[in-house]
């Protein structure tokens, strides 16, 4: 017996000693994996990853010290070159700049020139460098420059009225990135055929102006336009993706230069929730779009007034260079009539989140800044419909921006019978071309609604829904469905369609009440999707209320109609 409990209790002992080794060598193998997990995270970071993991006095001082080495003998190098390089620097820098500050001179102004341009006696500092791995045949090289110097740059201003003042740029302090590139690579020293220099980034251009001899506010928004010019030759001259190329080799590098490499498309259609910058009443938003900050490039849209949540669906076209790099900045304003406008709020995409051909539907964000990241508030939402369209794709897929159809069938038929191409000319007889008018019409079904916010103090609510289309202002609206906060309704209205550009379908739930009805949410659609896919079925959250979807069916029906 005592046999048999002994057999059994080791039996037991042993069963348990190797559950406990099972386990231990499962936990340890799992924190193997942790671990290796972890060294691979680690093997992908870069300094500037671990830059933002810890702080600089936990930062290894080694890390530190091989970074700095790096430019330390360039600074010193730059220093002792330095006279050379100001003088050669502020010749190509008076050069180039020049004729731009002319091509911005404000209209108040009859000349603006250099009379001295020297960067004075201050070498630049660089702070950071870093070797671009972009795929291209060549070297590219960024150059982080701190600056701040005491150069003697003196502008040469003539007044219509026969003023002239000579205005001095005075207490520069600069902060940005350098690029070089290096291209094409070659076998023949200096083994690359040119060098394209630019601004890749500009994170701080601060100055003064001064005139001399005189105070330079004694003409009112004087000193505003010419900071505005200085800014805009600074950006137009020299500022990415503009680059200057400085041939080392002989041969053809017309390829480096600036130059278009495709369209961007944008329909701001409309935003929500934005920021209230008036103590009486509601903002007057507008919106102002552009890929490169230039006035002559920029976008401003319509103001819409006493509108939190304005609806705009207006469309803009913009010049891409490098849609690896650039990014479309929207910024939305309250319009303070003749005093200056206030910033409601900004956000940015970057071109190369788009797929090149395809329509990106975003909401984005707004913030306070986009370089300094640590806004929570919220200052709203801005709607945007993208298109890039890269040069040589325009004839390879239908673009639904394109200028056939934001133009009316009826506009396109005026516009070619006053161009006479309607006209052919048969034995001496003119005959009436038979024209197609291509109409489309839009059939939507409203399928259901989804977790509808409720309305009633007591019961449910009552909803149906109101369909309307911006431009023609057609409307209708679905049966009542009684007590319920997910209706089935399953309707199909059908609508006429001349502008899928510019027209816009508008739903809006109710809540039927027998003294009235109360407002349960809305969405919004543009008809861009249902133009490009010609069919689909998704669901829409409704704007201004807590909660609610609404499901729905589009489907475009281009119908033919002869005029004969």
């Amino acid at each position: 017996m005592s046999f048999v409990a002994g057999l059994v209790i080791g039996v037991v002992f042993g069963v348990a000693l190797i559950v406990v080794f099972v386990r231990s060598e499962n936990a340890r193998s799992k924190q193997r994996s942790h671990l290796a997990t972890i060294i691979a995270a680690f093997a992908r970071m870069t300094v500037e990853d671990s830059r933002k993991l810890l702080s600089p006095e936990l930062y290894p001082s080694w890390v530190v010290f091989s970074q700095r080495q790096k430019l330390t003998w360039l600074n010193i190098q730059l220093e002792k070159i330095w006279p050379y390089v100001n003088e050669a620097a502020s010749e190509l820098i008076k050069a180039n700049v020049e004729p731009i500050l002319e091509q911005y001179r404000p209209v108040i102004l009859a000349s603006l020139t250099f009379s001295k341009f020297t960067l004075g006696t201050v070498a630049p500092q660089f702070t950071g460098v870093s070797i671009i791995e972009d795929g291209s045949e060549g070297i590219t090289m960024e150059l982080e420059m701190q600056w701040d110097g005491n150069p003697n740059i003196i502008l040469d201003i003539k007044t219509y009225v026969g003023v002239a003042l000579p205005v001095q740029v005075k207490n520069i302090g600069f902060t940005g990135i350098f690029r070089l590139i290096f291209r094409p690579l070659v076998d023949e020293f200096p083994c690359f055929g040119a060098v394209c220099f630019s601004l890749r980034q500009k994170k701080k251009l601060d100055f003064t102006l001064k005139v001399i001899g005189g105070d330079i506010s004694t003409i009112p928004g004087l000193a505003d336009a010419i900071e505005n010019t200085i800014r805009d030759a600074v950006e137009d001259s020299i500022t990415w993706p503009v680059r200057k190329v400085i041939p080392i080799l002989p041969g053809d590098y017309s390829e480096l230069e600036l130059k278009p490499m495709g369209t961007l498309e944008v329909k701001l259609v409309q935003a929500k929730e934005l920021t209230n910058k008036d103590i009486i009443g509601k903002s007057d938003p507008f919106a102002l779009l552009y890929v490169r900050p230039l006035r002559d490039r920029m976008k401003k849209s319509r103001t819409i007034n006493n509108q939190l949540s304005p609806v705009w669906n207006e469309h803009f076209e913009f010049i891409v260079e490098d849609a690896s790099t650039q990014h479309l900045v929207v910024k939305i304003y309250d319009d303070e009539g003749l005093q200056s406008a206030e910033l409601i709020g900004c956000a940015q995409i970057q071109l190369s989140e788009l797929q090149p051909g395809k329509v990106k539907d975003v909401w984005l964000k707004l913030v306070k800044d986009l370089e300094i990241q640590r806004d929570n508030k919220n200052r709203g939402q801005v709607h945007l419909e993208l298109l890039y369209i890269p040069n040589g794709m325009e004839n390879s897929f239908t673009n639904p921006f394109a200028q056939k159809f934001s133009m009316t069938s009826l506009e396109k038929v005026f516009k070619i019978e006053a161009e006479g191409k309607d006209v052919i000319e048969n034995g001496g007889e003119t005959n009436k071309r038979r024209e197609v008018i291509v109409r489309g019409v839009l059939v939507v079904t409203v399928i259901s609604a989804e977790d509808l916010a409720p309305t009633d103090l007591i019961g449910k609510p009552d909803p149906f829904v109101v369909l309307t289309m911006k431009k023609t202002e057609l409307k209708d609206k679905t049966r009542v469905v009684n007590n319920c906060l997910n209706p089935v309704w399953n309707q199909t209205y059908d609508f006429v369609v001349e502008d899928g550009l510019h027209d816009m379908l508008i739903l809006e739930v109710w809540d039927h009440d027998t003294f009235g009805k109360d407002y349960m949410g809305r969405c919004i659609l543009t008809l861009t999707r249902v133009l490009m896919e010609g069919e689909y079925t998704d669901r829409f959250p409704l704007d201004g209320v807590k909660s609610g979807i609404l499901k729905l069916h589009l489907k475009r029906i281009p119908q033919p109609v002869y005029r004969g």
